[in-house]
């Protein structure tokens, strides 16, 4: 039993249903694209390292090759890295794809129903609400996970608060950027973004959860669109889809699995606390996940709780760049020193995992763009 139709628990279904375990995936909601939490940006390690990913349709997906990184006033540089991009994509459609592939390979998807309980019994679980049995608990049910608080499981206890608008058909003067804004005041702890999506413009931030000043998530929203008003103006323009939510950013839940059940996604904290990116783990882990459970049952390997979890990133050195970025950022910092070579440095490697080129021209995109 997979309870979650996420990244993480549509891929780990996948794998168990491609390795002939029988399996149900349970998601509350009534479909698996509707009220997500995700901006669904994919980078280019994640498609290279799951080939499944290119099996994506093209119209679900717009390739984004730089990133425009702005200081508080609005100052800014344009970074790329040779070979690398992103993928903005129609995350509600990409969800409800992948759901089909794992559907097509065997599993079954219950929609609208919940996750109430579950007893272990000889072998497994007893699950209610009708549920039956199962020989293995996968959680995969986001943030506040119900399988951890019912199985006694760690939990996340650190958070961002994120909101992201979507503004179908609107266009960007400058499409080809991943637009990232620092901000102390809106942001503090995180950033806020503009992407050309598949279906218009995309426009998000996300926040220490009960930072002081700016209120909540939403209001805070309110600023960053009259901060990017000079650049994209979107404040007497009706919003056609919000997504918000919690992103775990305290690193790995402890303990993160018991006999016969895991966690996996951001139910496990398997999200970056640097870039809060969690699509590029839940997707690697839920397959790797998958195929660990399946060893399992099969009587191929041991219980995944004493081998495979011992793959799980700890994210030690990202936890103390967190700790850093809440407690010492500073605006006049990025305003002063965003164009130098240590801030050049650092941003290569956050957005692109390696050493970034400033990108001095449209020419120079353009370029990029035809790579």
């Amino acid at each position: 039993m997979v309870v979650g139709a996420s990244f993480a628990g549509l891929a780990c279904a996948l794998a168990l249903a491609r390795a002939g375990v029988r399996v149900s995936i349970v998601e509350r909601k009534s479909d698996p694209g509707e009220k997500l939490h995700t901006t669904g940006i994919l980078v280019r390690d994640l498609i290279d390292a799951v080939p499944l990913l290119q099996e994506i349709p093209p119209s679900l997906v717009r390739r984004v090759n730089a990133v425009r990184l702005y200081a508080p006033n609005l100052a800014s540089i344009d970074l790329a890295a040779p070979g690398y991009y992103f993928l903005a994509t129609d995350t509600p459609e990409v969800l409800r794809w992948l759901a089909g592939r794992a559907v097509q390979a065997g599993a079954e998807l219950r929609c609208g129903t919940l996750f109430r309980g579950a007893q272990a019994v000889r072998g497994g679980y007893e699950l209610g609400n009708r549920l039956g049995r199962t020989g293995f608990i996968v959680g995969a049910d986001g943030p506040a996970s119900r399988v951890a608080k019912v199985l006694g499981l760690g939990q996340n206890r650190h958070f961002l608060a994120g909101i992201e608008h979507e503004y179908l058909g609107a266009e960007l003067a400058a499409p080809g950027y991943l637009h990232c804004f620092i901000d102390r005041r809106l942001m503090p702890g995180y950033i806020g973004w503009l992407v050309q999506g598949v279906r218009g413009v995309q426009v998000g931030l996300a926040r220490r959860l009960r930072a002081p000043g700016a209120g909540d998530a939403r209001t805070a929203m309110q600023g960053l669109l009259a901060k990017l008003a000079p650049i994209a103006d979107f404040r007497g323009r009706a919003v056609d889809a919000v997504r918000a939510g919690l992103i775990p950013c305290g690193g790995l839940v402890h303990p993160v699995a018991r006999a016969r059940a895991l966690l996996v996604g951001d139910a496990a904290g398997l999200v970056s606390p640097v870039t809060a990116g969690g699509i590029h783990t839940a997707l690697l882990h839920g397959l790797a996940a998958g195929g660990a459970v399946a060893d399992f049952l099969g009587g191929r390997s041991a219980d995944p709780q004493r081998e495979f979890i011992g793959t799980y990133p700890r994210f030690r050195l990202k936890r103390m760049l967190r700790f850093a970025f809440d407690h010492f950022q500073a605006d006049w910092i990025f305003n002063l020193a965003l164009a130098s070579a240590p801030m050049r440095w650092a941003a290569g490697r956050i957005y692109f995992h390696q050493r970034a080129v400033v990108l001095e021209s449209a020419a120079e995109v353009r370029r990029f763009e035809a790579r």
